[in-house]
């Protein structure tokens, strides 16, 4: 039942489905779906809302009656990293299971398409310490556990600076990380001592709110190669002070092969339109994959999960189904990973991608590869693919994209739907903006296959590959 105080508690609930971003599903006494934070399917427990809305609530778990079969054991759990990893509690077959039924829901209830058999989603054999890139940022404002709100009323005696995640939703709130368990070692360790060293040496965490103080974020970049980047931003310069951070770093880790640093005094921390520089070691790292070397400097997009790209782009390069007089246009190409990747398939790969650091490394990647039959360009999508650009590269026989989360602009599906590629291959990790994009290419394509593919264990995020075929 429910009582009414500032805000509503809906007590002996049971959270009955995942939905999206992670979100627990349960039904409330007068109908309407309550969304319900850090639960798992199964879970009952009494859920205090903090937002109404005419068809729903959101609210989160304040007193549990019964935990969920399929949570991992309690004394598994790791709360330090749940922003980013807010499935962890759940184990990995669940997991997967909610993400199949996600995409199915998805290209379904939001496309209205017509699917073939959907195939069983390739699960990662790693579930921990799969991510080759991880970036925390500093704060002089951490956020409070339970246990420390609980345990005093005075917070002035405790450390408040912090280097971790962002509490979701909440821009200017970061957990401190004592341990991840998302990217192997020793990225605990250099964040750990970089942390100590700062305060040792009284290096200011960055204030989110006031926009001031020295240490901004941090990144760190693994590689298949053993490769290491490490770049640290600050947000003004004080060569003593970033000197002497930086000769720490390098004299602590030896093993870094790649350490970096920016100065970003703008009001965001993207490091994108700034200038990196190096400082010692080189300005890049290399990734492999069936023998082909890919250069990653600090801005290159690159999967976070080695081994499960390299399933993912076998599941694209199946789909696309090269012949050797096949023109192919890879769209988004990143730092021309998939490009290459189904370059000796083809007669020649046209690579297309918004950021021209990345397309630069792609053309680097290539001469390195000894690979002739691609291409680059680097510009905005929709104002690249143009009549002229296709007539001078030669009408694509087969496109594969693989756009960001927003997926693809309408002038872009507008050109495809007008050159009718053969076949069209969609790498998406949203299958929300693919099954919109996917309904604006039904008159013209059929969907032919699905494939799931998750590169992101312990999260509620899913990549998805369809072959599209003309009807």
């Amino acid at each position: 039942m429910a009582r009414k105080n500032k805000r509503i508690v809906f007590e002996g609930v049971e959270i009955i489905d995942a939905g999206a971003k992670g979100k627990g599903i349960a039904k409330a006494p007068d109908g309407r779906i309550i969304f319900v934070d850090d639960v798992i399917p199964g879970d009952v427990a009494d859920l205090q809302t903090y937002k109404k809305r005419k068809a729903y609530y959101h609210a989160k778990p304040i007193r549990f009656h019964q935990y969920s079969n399929k949570r991992i054991p309690l004394e598994e759990q790791n709360k330090d990293y749940s922003g980013v990893a807010p499935w962890q509690n759940m184990q990995y077959e669940h997991q997967l299971l909610y993400k199949q039924k996600e995409v199915e829901n998805n290209l379904r209830r939001l496309g209205n398409l017509e699917l073939p058999e959907i195939s069983p989603i390739i699960g990662s054999k790693a579930t921990h310490y799969y991510r080759n890139k991880m970036e925390y940022t500093f704060s002089n404002k951490r956020w409070f556990t339970e246990e420390e709100i609980n345990s005093t009323q005075n917070f002035d005696h405790l450390n408040q600076n912090a280097l971790g995640f962002h509490v979701p939703g909440m821009w200017d709130k970061v957990i401190n990380i004592k341990e991840c368990h998302l990217q192997k070692e020793p990225s605990n360790a250099i964040r750990n001592a970089i942390r100590e060293f700062a305060l040792k040496n009284d290096l200011s965490f960055f204030d989110l709110k006031k926009q001031e103080g020295f240490l901004r974020t941090l990144m760190i970049r693994t590689s298949t190669t053993n490769d290491l980047m490490v770049l640290v931003q600050f947000f003004y310069e004080d060569s003593a002070k970033r000197e002497l951070l930086l000769d720490f770093i390098g004299n602590k880790f030896p093993e870094i092969t790649s350490l970096l640093y920016v100065i970003n005094s703008k009001g965001n921390e993207t490091i994108y339109d700034q200038e990196v520089l190096c400082y010692k070691g080189k300005d890049h790292i290399y990734e492999e994959m069936e023998g082909l070397r890919f250069k990653i400097d600090a801005k290159s997009f690159y999967q976070t999960n080695s081994e499960q790209a390299y399933q993912l782009y076998k599941v694209a390069r199946e789909f696309a189904d090269i012949s050797p007089q096949d023109i192919v246009y890879d769209l988004y190409t990143g730092t021309g990973t998939i490009a290459q990747f189904v370059a000796k398939k083809a007669q020649k790969v046209v690579g297309i991608e918004a950021v021209p650091e990345a397309i630069q490394a792609a053309k680097e990647n290539a001469k390195q590869n000894k690979i002739t039959n691609t291409v680059f360009y680097a510009g905005d999508m929709r104002k690249i693919l143009t009549d002229a650009f296709i007539l001078k590269n030669g009408a694509p026989d087969i496109v594969i994209t693989d756009p960001p989360r927003n997926g693809m602009h309408k002038d872009v599906v507008n050109q495809l739907l007008k050159v009718r590629p053969r076949r069209i291959v969609y790498v998406s990790c949203n299958s929300a903006t693919q099954a919109r994009d996917l309904a604006l290419l039904d008159e013209v394509y059929a969907i032919k296959k699905v494939q799931p593919v998750d590169m992101f264990p312990q999260t509620y995020h899913i990549e998805n590959v369809v072959c599209l075929e003309e009807r």
